[in-house]
């Protein structure tokens, strides 16, 4: 795991001049050489796809009752939504600062170990690899499985196997469309980004037509009731910024994005205002047909919203959930197998991780290592009750990817920007973030205490592996690493990645 940040491929050497008639000699035409790195094949269309699709997972399908019961009002569940919508907003403006910046794929890995080293970037990259992005992979599959099993035992509980072969069968196909081709995952993800809007459309006007028709009673005095207590309202919000994660997906695959100086601000600014937007109107749709009891009694508020409104057409919507699922869990992958990737490339995992196919340029050691964790967390039956464990990480990496947006401004003044935004918007985030790390110290110390546990777990990986140069590690794991990369090599008929060039300038 030595530290490379450049892998360039051999040098071939030149085939024989040909003579001409005045004696000198000349070379033949050379095919251009095509470099060996991801190539640039996200739209900005892909990349809307890619950030709209992530965000809208299964949460605003299924279980936006956290946020009603911890604000106990519509009106106030209402406004939570909007102010979340608002502070995502904000992180991905952010992130938008830092992407046209800091041109290289893994989001907030990249730009942590760009402002503040190795040691916090290779904590990052530990958290996820164990435990954010497959327990996430994991919990998304599961519930893809159990609204594609469910239909087939109507009277009964799915068998518990069932769900977990087809999760399995779930992650292996996507995994396996990921490594085929780039073109292949984000044809999936625009297809299921579609599916899934167009279902929230149909609940937004079915919502919309239940309201004309009088059925607004349930917001008279919307706020009567509201629970106004910090820590309800901190439970809300977070209930609520757990659906609006992954604005940050297309920050994972920037060195693979067209013209990123133009797409991925872009992108970003046309995901946002349409998710926030798609959230509010589906609440209110939901508000004016089911009753508050309704709502918290349900597991899955949209199929609880069908069963009244869609008649013979309720099928749609756990179709559109599994659907949301779908696209949701390849967004994943595809985000995850960049980090692991970049973090490969940097040297903090092993080097064959940062290999791509010779042919059809797609990281497969990094999809087929992402997809092997997600896999292993499957064996795990109460699979849901890992995501308590990274709520603490997760918001403190994001708060100290631009807590260091700050730091390169005045460390770094002349950097090149194409994108600079007001401080503000930094300085506002970084302040919520705070909040939101010291939330889940306060209600949940048990399991952010285990999530820091988790966090600190990869300082021993760090310091002895490494940190230390590949010349003083044993022999035997000199070897070892050497033989598993070269199976590995030939296994996936794939070499290690040339950085580019530009990007490489550019990041410095």
């Amino acid at each position: 795991m030595a530290k490379t940040t450049h892998y360039a491929t051999a040098a071939q050497e030149d085939p024989p001049a040909k003579a001409v008639s005045n004696g000198t000699s000349a070379s033949p035409p050379r095919p251009p050489v095509e470099s060996m790195q991801l190539k640039k094949e996200i739209s900005l269309v892909n990349g809307v796809c890619l950030i709209v699709g992530n965000m809208i997972g299964s949460g605003i399908f299924v279980s936006p009752k956290g946020v009603l019961m911890y604000s106990d009002s519509y009106g106030l569940s209402l406004v939570i939504w909007a102010v979340g919508g608002l502070f995502s907003v904000f992180g991905a403006l952010c992130y938008a600062e830092l992407g046209t910046t800091i041109k290289k794929s893994g989001a907030s890995y990249a730009y942590i170990l760009e402002a503040f080293g190795e040691l916090p970037a290779f904590i990052r990259l530990w958290t996820s690899l164990l435990i954010i992005e497959p327990t996430s992979q994991a919990v998304i599959a599961v519930t893809f499985a159990n609204y594609m099993v469910q239909p087939f035992f109507p009277s009964c509980e799915a068998p518990y196997l069932a769900g977990r072969l087809l999760a399995a069968v779930c992650i292996c196909l996507l995994t396996f469309v990921n490594c085929a081709y780039v073109k292949w995952g984000t044809r999936v993800q625009d297809l299921s980004t579609y599916a899934k809007v167009l279902a929230l459309i149909a609940v937004i006007i079915a919502g919309i037509v239940c309201i004309g028709q009088g059925r607004s009673e349930n917001f008279a005095d919307s706020f009567e009731g509201s629970s106004w207590q910090v820590g309800n309202i901190a439970l809300a919000l977070y209930s609520a910024l757990f659906s609006y994660s992954g604005w940050d997906t297309l920050n994972f695959v920037t060195e693979e994005i067209k013209n990123p100086e133009r797409n991925l601000p872009l992108a970003i600014g046309i995901s946002m205002p349409i998710v926030t937007v798609i959230y509010i109107m589906t609440n209110v749709a939901y508000y004016s047909v089911l009753g508050k009891m309704d709502i918290l009694s349900s597991d899955a508020v949209a199929v609880t919203f069908a069963d009244q409104v869609f008649g013979v057409m309720n099928w749609t919507i756990p179709l559109a959930v599994a659907l949301s699922c779908f696209g949701g869990l390849n967004a994943s992958i595809l985000a995850a197998s960049r980090l692991f990737f970049v973090g490969s490339r940097e040297g903090h995992l092993p080097d064959a991780i940062c290999m791509i196919h010779v042919k059809r340029f797609t990281p497969v050691p990094a999809l087929l290592f992402n997809g092997a964790m997600a896999l292993v967390y499957l064996c795990v039956e109460d699979i849901f009750k890992l995501i308590n464990y990274y709520s603490f990480s997760y918001w403190f990496f994001v708060g100290l990817s631009i807590a260091g947006q700050l730091y390169l401004r005045w460390k770094e003044p002349s950097k090149e920007r194409p994108l600079k935004l007001s401080i503000v918007f930094p300085v506002v985030f970084c302040l919520c973030t705070v909040f939101l790390v010291a939330v889940p110290l306060y209600t949940d110390f048990v399991n952010s205490v285990i999530g820091i546990a988790i966090a600190a777990s990869g300082l021993p990986f760090y310091f002895l592996l490494v940190r230390v140069p590949e010349r003083k590690r044993p022999q035997c794991l000199r070897r070892a690493v050497a033989s598993v990369t070269w199976l590995i090599q030939i296994l996936c008929s794939s070499v290690l990645t040339e950085m580019d060039p530009d990007t490489a300038a550019k990041s410095q």
